[in-house]
Parts: structure tokens; sequence; C-alpha cells
């Protein structure tokens, strides 16, 4: 199964299960690191996400993986919360963050730059605006990565 096609799949498996937990699906993936796969499924909540909440969306997913088993390799089932520094993924992610601090790194150069650190002004539907040393409209096919800037 094509990897976008597996996340879609793992999204429409996850989802009820973190709804039915009161929290809210932020991302999923899929990744080889180290030569191991690894599935990440990132939980979030008004209220922050505890070791207890990771390992109660764990078992429940776990078991419906049991029983569903979508990935054909071997893997290790990692939750978490999204962390200080969430990344931003979907519009969603990116419209929550307007007004923060963010950190966006770009495909190629944009106006010399290859990254910028600044405060997230506008979002539409073709780019971003981003208010750091300068002003800078970011194309969104332009994104290599977008982090919100947390501060303790």
């Amino acid at each position: 199964m094509k990897k976008d096609a597996l996340m879609e799949k793992m999204e429409m498996l996850v989802k009820p299960i973190t709804d039915n937990l009161g929290y809210e699906l932020y991302h999923i993936e899929f990744v080889h690191e180290d030569g191991e796969n690894y599935l990440r499924i990132y939980i979030d909540s008004e209220e922050g996400i505890k070791l207890t909440d990771c390992e109660a969306v764990s078992r429940e997913v776990s078991d419906m993986l049991d029983v569903e088993d979508p990935i054909d390799k071997s893997y290790y089932l990692e939750v978490s919360s999204p962390g200080i520094d969430k990344g931003l993924y979907k519009e969603e992610h990116f419209k929550k963050a307007i007004n923060q601090k963010v950190f966006v790194k770009f495909t190629g150069a944009i106006e010399g730059k290859k990254h910028i650190t600044g405060i997230l002004k506008e979002v539409n539907d073709e780019f971003i605006i981003i208010e750091g040393d300068i002003e800078l409209n970011i194309p969104k096919d332009k994104i290599k990565s977008a982090n919100i800037q947390g501060e303790l």
C-alpha cells in the first residue's frame, strides 16, 4: 500500500478511537528510522496530553491494529503529544497558529532565504504570510516544513 493511501486508511481507523476517547487526532506518520519502522500517532487536547492519555490511545489503537492489520511490515507503535514545537501539517494547524511564532523551511530560496522565523500573520489558499526580520509571502507549495516555536 502506498504511503499516502496507508495514512488515509490509518486516519480513518484511528480517528474514531481518538474522538471516542476525547482527543484530537493531530497527525499520523509512518517512518523508517535506524533500520526500524514506526507508526507515530500524535494526539492533542485543550487540556494538554499526559502519559496516561497516550497509554489509553495506544491500548485502543493496538487492539484495533491486531484486528485490522493494515500494515504489512513490522513496526513500533508510538503515541504522543505533538509537543511544544508542534509541526504544522494541515490547513487547520496553520490557521490555529495565526499570531504565533513559527519556523518555516522552504523547498528552495525565497527572496534569498531558505527559512524564516517570525509571526504567522495570514493563511489563505495559496500562501502564508510570516512577519520576521522582513514580511514574507510564502507559497504553500514552497513549504518544506513548519513548526510552532513554543516557549516554556
